[in-house]
């Protein structure tokens, strides 16, 4: 069977189906919560974390999206674990202040220098920080994820919002970054 009929049998109330998709894609799961690290808590905890992501992936799956199933997996088990790092922070916009992605996908095809990837890594981090103070924590979800590659039709899929907000959030996001950064040069 292929993901889809497993998801639509899965939602028909076949246990068996709901069982095979989360065995199938536990091995994410568990890859995308390798990636970063919980204040307090363990890597059993991201990766419970991540399996909730990936049960909800099961019940908000649109066959008809045009997305492919592992695809919309990989961003709700992402958005899980990152919605759980930020809720161990305990402050609003610490949305990603303190977390360390250990592995992102970009830099596992990238075989430059550790130190640059350090470099780089603390850049986008601290880059991370400076904007979650600027924005809503919608505008601060919707904003990283556009950066990390996804298209507004993506990002509204996998927050379930419509992808007017989602344009919307990003236009806010641009105007507070945009006047942020003049007023910061202006008084430089």
């Amino acid at each position: 069977m292929t993901d889809e009929q497993l998801i639509i049998s899965a939602r028909a109330g076949d246990k068996n189906a709901q069982s095979e998709i989360l065995k199938k894609y536990s091995p994410l799961a568990k890859s995308v919560a390798a990636g970063f690290f919980i204040s307090g808590g363990t890597d059993e905890d991201l990766f419970q974390e991540g399996m909730v992501g990936l049960y909800s992936a099961i019940g908000g799956y649109d066959t008809k999206s045009g997305i492919t199933f592992s695809t919309y997996a990989y961003k709700c088990v992402r958005n899980a674990v990152i919605d759980a790092v930020k809720k161990s922070l305990g402050a609003k916009y610490s949305a990603l202040n303190n977390f360390v992605p250990i592995v992102e996908i970009d830099s596992m095809r990238d075989f430059s220098d550790p130190e640059d990837e350090l470099i780089r890594r603390e850049q986008r981090g601290e880059f991370l920080q400076r904007i979650s103070a600027l924005l809503s924590a919608f505008e601060f979800k919707v904003t990283v994820m556009y950066l990390d590659g996804l298209t507004n039709s993506e990002i509204a899929s996998s927050m379930g919002k419509s992808a007017k907000s989602v344009g919307n959030a990003l236009a806010r996001a641009k105007n507070k970054l945009q006047k942020s950064y003049y007023k910061q040069n202006k008084s430089s």
